[in-house]
């Protein structure tokens, strides 16, 4: 008799069809997953997000895309139902991603009174509030399991001014957040983190040719995938929940688990230069 196949880990990807959510999504599949991902575009018309689900097939996983627009409590919901039904219950890891920018993203040089109000609706209703509902539904599917990683995308912002006043409010949000749930999710098994990427090379940066972004250079960024790598090595240590409710910095966490990035270089920590010292759970 042979032996079966081992069953795949089930990841969600908020925001999965550019930049770090692609990469992340793609490094799961790289190491097998079941991904989903997620985002407010079209699907089966060969969009960016079936263009993830594709890649995330390719590498040996199972990509699967679902439009989703996480403004919207109820389609959420709808999504984890989803998974729950086609997953026997099964999620891993969760990795809230999606993000929304503010009417005009120029509008970040900008301050804040010169600003419209409903920049709210984005930085704070998308980039904070949906993380937390889609954290809630998460959390009904991985305590009965005890055990599943649930990981917010976050951002340096939240010790040092970056972009705008809402953008570094949602930010700190999200590892207070990620704090505090792991206080209320102790001994349940589920282990809750917030990642800060370094400076990220995305598409955007790519297609406008920049060898520099705000003053720093692109030579030594890191790329989507890089971050991705950072949470498949976190997902794949069994005491990572000895680690719950921290910020962690993608860039130090590589140097632990020994991850590099796609060329093989390894990306400097901006620690220092938003002030150091140390962050939540430290």
């Amino acid at each position: 008799m042979t032996e079966s196949a081992p069953e795949r880990k089930v990841a969600l990807v908020t925001g999965g069809s550019r930049s770090v959510g692609k990469g992340i999504a793609c490094a799961l599949g790289s190491d097998g997953w079941t991904v989903y991902v997620t985002g407010r575009g079209p699907v089966g018309a060969g969009g960016p997000l079936d263009h993830t689900a594709d890649i995330v097939t390719e590498r040996g996983g199972r990509g699967i895309a679902v439009q989703c627009d996480h403004r919207d409590d109820g389609q959420i919901h709808d999504l984890f139902t989803r998974i729950t039904d086609e997953q026997n219950g099964r999620l891993d890891a969760l990795v809230n991603n999606v993000w929304a920018a503010p009417k005009g993203f120029a509008g970040f040089t900008e301050p804040f009174w010169k600003r419209p109000i409903d920049d709210w609706d984005s930085l704070i209703g998308v980039g904070l509030r949906a993380h937390y509902v889609a954290t809630v539904e998460a959390a009904r599917m991985m305590v009965p399991r005890s055990s599943g990683m649930i990981v917010n995308i976050s951002s340096f912002g939240t010790r040092a001014h970056l972009h705008s006043v809402l953008y570094g409010m949602s930010k700190a949000g999200l590892d207070k957040m990620a704090a505090d749930m792991a206080v209320e999710l102790h001994g349940t098994g589920v282990t809750t983190l917030s990642l800060w990427p370094g400076l990220v090379e995305n598409e955007a940066m790519q297609a406008r040719g920049l060898d520099n972004f705000q003053g720093f250079p692109l030579a030594n960024a890191e790329t989507p995938e890089f971050i991705g790598r950072v949470v498949v090595a976190l997902a794949g240590d069994r005491e990572v929940n000895g680690r719950s409710g921290s910020t962690l910095i993608t860039a130090e966490v590589a140097l632990e688990y020994g991850v590099v990035d796609i060329e093989g270089n390894q990306p400097d920590s901006h620690r220092a230069v938003f002030g150091g010292g140390p962050v939540f759970g430290s």
